[in-house]
């Protein structure tokens, strides 16, 4: 019987651990709004890397959950700009360092125009996909590095969406020999 209890005790112990562990490295977050839509929905539950930066910088193409201190929550966009890249959006294309991007991913074409826009040093410029609903960086701020908490990683709900959500590395998507 001793050791029943010992067995039981040391099963809860580990379990406890486990999830502690898992909890330092994975988070969730439930997606609301269609801003990222069509990668993310509402309703889906996303699976968050909090290590995926630790001993990386976010890229172009990543869907990061970030706070928003204008917004006092976290969410779920994409980068589109580093730090010192210039952006630039005009005649519904996306354009970096004066290169348009293909976007298979953008639900809408945005109907706004940015002018050339420097992202400054340790900023990220992020987008939603569903570039007419977001409320992101077209407000005129970026996001610092320190405020990007995970890459998204994994789509864990419903059932019918599992899988690796989709990061598009966007220096494959540069258009070449095209400029504004």
């Amino acid at each position: 019987m001793r050791s029943l209890w010992r067995e039981l005790i040391v099963t809860v112990v580990l379990a406890a651990v486990i999830f502690l562990l898992l909890r330092l490295v994975v988070g969730g977050h439930s997606v609301e709004g269609n801003s990222m839509s069509p990668a993310l929905n509402p309703g889906e539950r996303v699976l968050i890397n909090k290590l995926a930066f630790k001993y990386s910088q976010p890229e172009r193409g990543d869907i990061v959950y970030y706070t928003s201190t204008e917004k006092d929550s976290a969410q779920l966009e994409r980068i589109i700009g580093l730090p010192g890249d210039i952006i630039e959006v005009k005649e519904r294309v996306v354009y970096i360092n004066k290169m348009p991007l293909k976007e298979p991913y953008v639900k809408n074409p945005p109907r706004y125009t940015i002018t050339p826009y420097q992202v400054p040093s340790g900023n990220y410029f992020i987008l939603a996909d569903n570039r007419n609903l977001g409320n992101d960086t077209l407000i005129g701020w970026t996001v610092p590095q320190e405020d990007i908490l995970g890459r998204a990683w994994v789509c864990a709900w419903p059932p019918d969406k599992w899988g690796g959500v989709d990061n598009f590395p966007l220096d494959s998507q540069l258009t070449e020999g095209q400029s504004p």
